[in-house]
């Protein structure tokens, strides 16, 4: 697996601004779409292109296309529908897929709950957009699931990780093509399987309480 934490300070200093507990959702909302943007481009540094010949205003030339078949984009819901704008504003031309995945709050465990996915995802690279990866339970899962479908290559998008997610990723992947893509790498997570010092329950100050 490969580890790709983000230091760009625009990154930090909108990071900053979502773990602030007074940010309202609008703004948070409006900075996990920007936030999503600059990490898309790290994210599809590796994705997919080949030759195509255009004629500029002087001159035919040479230049590149997203291959096909194209990317498949994947946020896990609720939270990672926040981080969808961004990722296809970089890349408008990915398809999207949908997968549900929620927490048990008393085992940590994932349990999965809806898919929207192509049966076949043989050849695909996809991206996967889940906010924050805690224990990093709903995430394997995910990755799990698509690598299930046919996918070769999966990279997956975090706001935030911590150092316990991000070892059980890498132990679960092992010698599979994913990448692993962190705004930042925060210190640990709590008794309660929350990342410390974290920004809270992503899809609650995205979307409200429910």
């Amino acid at each position: 697996m490969r580890l790709h934490v983000a230091d760009h300070p625009l990154i930090t200093h909108k990071i900053t601004v979502l773990r602030d507990k007074n940010t309202p959702s609008p703004v948070f909302r409006q900075l996990t779409s920007e936030l999503m943007t600059l990490l898309a481009y790290e994210a599809t540094r590796n994705v997919r292109v080949e030759p195509c010949e255009i004629e500029t205003p002087v001159t035919k030339t040479t230049g590149v296309k997203i291959s096909d078949p194209r990317p498949l984009v994947v946020p896990i819901l609720r939270a990672g529908l926040g981080m969808l704008d961004g990722m296809v504003t970089l890349i408008p031309t990915a398809e999207v897929g949908f997968l549900g995945m929620a927490r048990d709050e008393v085992t940590f465990e994932p349990v999965t709950y809806a898919e929207r996915l192509p049966e076949d995802l043989s050849d695909r690279q996809c991206f996967v957009l889940d906010p924050m990866l805690a224990t990093g339970g709903s995430l394997g899962a995910a990755i799990e699931f698509l690598f299930r479908r046919g996918a070769q290559e999966v990279t997956a998008v975090c706001l935030l990780g911590s150092p316990e997610g991000v070892e059980a990723i890498r132990k679960q992947v092992d010698g599979r093509n994913v990448t692993l893509v962190l705004g930042a790498l925060d210190e640990r997570l709590n008794e309660k399987g929350y990342i410390v010092p974290g920004l809270g329950d992503a899809g609650d100050r995205l979307y409200g309480t429910v």
